[in-house]
């Protein structure tokens, strides 16, 4: 059972061939056959899980009216609050910390009655591309241990992939849920900038941050990305807008008349030989299906890079300056005489890895007296001009695409001394959050240089998410009548659970 979709589980539900409390337990027992060499949870709550399914099976014995996903297990990314739950954030400096409230995305996975089965790893504070920068660990990815599940949300990913979960929470500030996606295999989507609330999500950059739906096919993701999204009041940035009809999309997959364009400068060189093949692939697919193809250029996308990385470190100096020992975490040095600023630097020394210093210290100097308008306020205009490439070209096509990461997963350890090389897995995915429009990415294959997937991503314009599912349901369909089953199917025995 766990190896099905999660619309295939909602059926066996309704149909009463099975129970939310069957169900969960099978998740549970397969964390804990495999976690231990994925790592893909920092915390799993089981008393808790078990507690929400057994009342999703009472309300539906009870004859209750219950959403589409009600009893369907989620693993949630440890950036955002839930009641009660130790949220870390992948930071030793918020160890034990166990919030009084529950975020707005929680509140409403409680509403759809979806049952949480605990808090996956992540880059520390989402600062990061491979899940290697949590202070507890890497997490693995389960199609071959040695190499990286994406970042900052590898755990979320790396729990589909190893079947531990059907649906899973990421947050995406620079591709944090796109790039897991494609490199595990794995269907992630970050929603337009506003349509998921952001309140209880601990913020990285403001203007960045987006909440998402990950899972394991195209319909899932849709039905996950609808029952976590809507206005919010305790959201100033939320979008007070009906939801966009994401779900009706992904089930008609239709896009015969749809034009769809190929940012030139996110399809040139520096890209693995195999992520092209695939990628090239999959746009005749979609020309089969009835699309057209035609190729755009977004010239300031080359300056996406340098200005995403002074507007999100300057954000996050002045967001992480909340963590300062005094209110929750831990508190290093508080011995008696000690000085507050002393109690402060001490525990932000030891609480802070090595990446999240290193932006903090970014951030400090772009926004320091005399460096403001040459750093932050350049980047800044820069990226103006990325938001209007994205409309010139979308006056010329319904949908933007490219592939999501410029490789496969790379081996844990190998870009770790690298930061540069570390930040450019996210170029392709980057100009989406510096525009705030939606992007998705979908597995289309597998490399043939060494087997492991590769993502597609597609665009679309703010407020439009409903296109990027027709598209990616027209993609999946058409691949998988190419490959003859899912391409999880693939993944090695790891996680071969039934």
């Amino acid at each position: 059972m766990i190896r099905k979709s999660a619309v295939e589980m909602a059926a066996a539900l309704a149909k009463g061939e099975t129970t939310s409390l069957a169900l969960t337990q099978a998740h549970l027992d397969q964390i804990a056959a495999v976690d231990g060499a994925v790592h893909a949870f920092l915390h799993v709550d089981t008393e808790g899980a078990l507690a929400q399914a057994g009342a999703i099976d009472k309300a539906r014995a009870a004859g209750e009216k219950l959403s589409p996903l009600a009893g369907i297990p989620l693993a949630l990314k440890d950036v955002l609050t839930q009641k009660g739950v130790p949220t870390t954030c992948g930071s030793k400096i918020l160890e034990g910390w166990r919030p009084p409230y529950d975020s707005t995305v929680v509140t409403n996975l409680k509403r759809a009655g979806i049952v949480i089965l605990g808090k996956t790893n992540m880059d520390e504070f989402a600062m990061g591309s491979s899940t290697e920068n949590s202070a507890y660990g890497p997490t693995h990815n389960p199609w071959d241990l040695t190499r990286i599940p994406g970042g900052s949300g590898g755990g979320s990913s790396a729990a589909l992939a190893a079947f531990e979960a059907p649906l899973a929470i990421g947050t995406d500030t620079g591709g944090s849920i796109r790039q897991p996606a494609a490199v595990t295999g794995t269907v992630g989507v970050k929603p337009t900038y506003g349509g998921v609330s952001r309140y209880g999500l601990v913020a990285f950059s403001s203007s960045l941050d987006q909440a998402g739906p990950c899972a394991r096919t195209v319909l899932d993701t849709a039905l996950l990305h609808e029952a976590i999204a809507g206005h919010d009041v305790r959201d100033a940035t939320s979008i007070n807008a009906p939801v966009p009809q994401v779900v009706a999309a992904a089930k008609s997959g239709d896009v015969k008349g749809l034009k769809i364009g190929v940012i030139k400068e996110l399809n040139g060189d520096g890209y693995q030989a195999g992520v092209r093949t695939r990628f090239d692939e999959s746009l005749q697919l979609l020309a089969a299906a009835g699309a057209e193809i035609i190729e755009v250029s977004c010239p300031n996308f080359e300056y996406a890079l340098a200005a995403y990385y002074l507007i999100a470190p300057s954000e996050c100096s002045s967001n992480l300056a909340r963590f300062d020992a005094m209110r929750y975490g831990i508190r290093v040095g508080d011995e008696a005489g000690a000085s507050a600023e002393s109690v402060m630097n001490l525990t932000r020394e030891v609480g802070f890895g090595r990446e999240v210093k290193r932006r903090i210290i970014l951030g400090t100097y772009a926004l320091s007296s005399g460096y403001y308008d040459a750093y932050y306020g350049s980047a800044q205009k820069v990226r103006t001009l990325i938001t209007h490439d994205f409309i010139r070209a979308f006056e010329k096509c319904d949908v933007l695409v490219s592939p999501t990461c410029p490789t496969t997963a790379f081996k844990i350890g190998e870009k770790a001394s690298d930061p540069l090389a570390m930040y450019l897995n996210d170029i392709a995915t980057i100009p989406v959050n510096m525009a705030g429009i939606g992007g998705m990415s979908l597995p289309c294959g597998l490399a043939p240089e060494d087997g492991l997937p590769v993502g597609f991503q597609i665009m679309a314009p703010a407020m439009q998410d409903q296109r990027m599912y027709s598209v990616g349901a027209a993609l999946e369909a058409a691949l998988l009548s190419k490959w003859g089953a899912p391409l999880l199917s693939q993944i090695p025995a790891l996680a071969g659970s039934k």
